[in-house]
C-alpha cells in the first residue's frame, strides 16, 4: 500500500491558510505530486445553514458530530483516491479533525467522538502525519487582519476581535498539543516567508532534502511572568549511528500524556540535510533506549512554547546533565528579521551556530 501523507493546516482567524493551501497545490504538483485538498467543512456547514453562535444546545450538538462525521468521511474517501493514483499522493486537510474541539467544551467534545467511535488520542495522535498552525494575522501583523475574505468569519477587525482571535488561535493549538509533527507557522514581515516556511515543512514529511538552516538561539534569563505557555517535559536519549547521522529519541510529555518520537538527521551536502520522523509506541521506545550512545548522557529539560508578536519561541530550562541553563529558540523567523524579544526575559548571549550548545553536544559525557 503507498505511503500517502496527511498533512493539516490550521490555524487562528485570517492567518492565511487560503493562500497557502494555493501555494502548496501548484509547488507539489510542479514537482510530480497529485495534490489532494479537503475544503474547512465548518464553511460549507455554515454556508448550508449551519449557525455555530446558536444558543440551541440540541442543534449545536447534531451540527458539531455531523461535522465530525464529515470531516472524517471525506478524508477517508480522499485517501481511498490517493491510493488508486499512479503518481506520487499528498492530502492537504484544511483544518483537520481536532479543530472541532477547540470551539466547545470538553465534555461535549467527549460525548461526540464517544457517539462517532473514535477518541481523542486517534484523532490527535495518530491520523496526520504533521500539523502546521499558521499564527493569525490578529498576533503580531494586525495590519493585515481583516474579516473581508471569510463570510463566516464572526470576529470583528477591532481591538475586542483582535483578542478573540488571539484566544482562538491558542484554542486551536492546544486542541492539537501532544501531535508529534505539530508545527507553529510564525508572521513574518514578508508574508511569503510564511508560505515558504510551509512549503519546507511539507517537504520535510515527503522526506526531500532541505537545506540546512540554523534556528537562532540565545542564552536568557527569566526576569518577569510568563504569558499563557505551553508546558513540556523533555526527556531526550541520543543513539548509536553511523558517522555523519544524528539519531536522536524524545519522550515529551504533557501532564499524565506522553509521545514518543524517533528522529534521524542526514547530512546530504554541506548546505543540505534529510530529517526523518517517526512517533513510536511505548515498547518500542523501551527497546530503542537499548541502543543508547554510551558516550553521551541523557537529556532532561523543561520547555515553554508561546507566541509573542506574531512569533513563536521555545524557552528550555535544562536540567541534566547540566542546570541553570535556559535557552530561547525562535522557531522559523527569517535570516534578516528581527527577533521580537519578550519584555520578560533578558538576553544575556547570542548562541546561534555555536556547536558547544546543540543538544547533541551538551549531552557529550565529560
Amino acid at each position: 500500500m503507498k505511503d500517502i501523507k496527511r498533512i493539516v493546516l490550521t490555524g487562528g482567524p485570517c492567518a492565511g491558510k487560503t493562500t497557502a493551501l494555493v501555494r502548496v497545490i501548484e509547488h507539489f504538483s510542479s514537482l510530480g505530486y497529485k495534490v489532494f485538498t479537503i475544503p474547512e467543512v465548518p464553511t460549507m456547514f455554515t454556508q448550508a445553514g449551519m449557525n455555530y453562535l446558536t444558543k440551541n444546545p440540541d442543534f449545536f450538538y447534531e451540527g458539531e458530530k455531523a461535522t465530525l462525521e464529515v470531516q472524517l468521511a471525506l478524508e477517508d474517501k480522499f485517501m481511498r483516491m490517493a491510493q488508486a493514483c499512479r503518481k506520487p499522493a499528498l492530502i492537504v486537510c484544511d483544518r483537520g479533525a481536532m479543530d472541532i474541539s477547540a470551539y466547545m467544551k470538553p465534555e461535549m467534545w467527549d460525548d461526540i467522538t464517544r457517539a462517532v467511535g473514535v477518541s481523542t488520542q486517534e484523532l490527535r495522535d495518530a491520523r496526520y502525519d504533521a500539523v502546521l498552525h499558521l499564527v493569525s494575522a490578529a498576533d503580531g501583523a494586525e495590519q493585515f487582519y481583516t474579516t473581508s475574505n471569510n463570510a463566516s468569519r464572526n470576529e470583528a477587525a477591532d481591538e475586542e476581535g483582535l483578542k478573540i482571535a488571539r484566544m482562538l488561535d491558542k484554542k486551536v493549538i492546544d486542541a492539537w498539543t501532544g501531535h508529534s509533527h505539530l508545527r507553529v507557522i510564525n508572521n513574518h514581515e514578508d508574508f511569503d516567508k510564511k508560505l515558504n516556511r510551509v512549503l519546507k515543512e511539507i517537504s520535510n514529511v515527503l522526506e526531500l532534502p532541505q537545506p540546512i538552516e540554523e534556528e537562532r538561539k540565545y542564552i536568557v534569563e527569566i526576569t518577569g511572568e510568563l504569558p499563557d505557555a505551553i508546558e513540556s517535559d523533555i526527556t531526550q536519549t541520543y543513539l548509536v549511528a553511523e558517522p555523519g547521522v544524528e539519531i536522536r529519541l524524545r519522550r515529551r510529555g504533557w501532564g499524565s500524556k506522553f509521545v514518543n518520537v524517533h528522529t534521524t538527521k542526514k547530512k546530504i551536502s554541506d548546505k543540505e540535510e534529510l530529517v526523518t520522523e517517526r512517533q513510536v509506541s511505548n515498547n518500542l521506545y523501551q527497546s530503542l533506549l537499548q541502543q543508547a550512545d554510551p558516550y553521551r548522557q541523557t537529556i532532561h529539560k523543561k520547555r515553554r512554547s508561546f507566541i509573542w508578536k506574531g512569533q513563536f519561541f521555545e524557552l528550555d530550562t535544562f536540567l541534566e546533565p547540566i542546570n541553570n541553563l535556559v535557552i530561547l529558540e525562535t522557531k522559523g523567523i527569517a535570516e534578516k528579521e528581527d527577533v521580537n524579544f519578550p519584555p520578560f526575559l533578558h538576553v544575556l548571549e547570542d548562541i546561534t551556530g555555536n556547536t558547544s550548545y546543540y543538544n547533541y553536544n551538551i549531552a557529550l559525557r565529560r
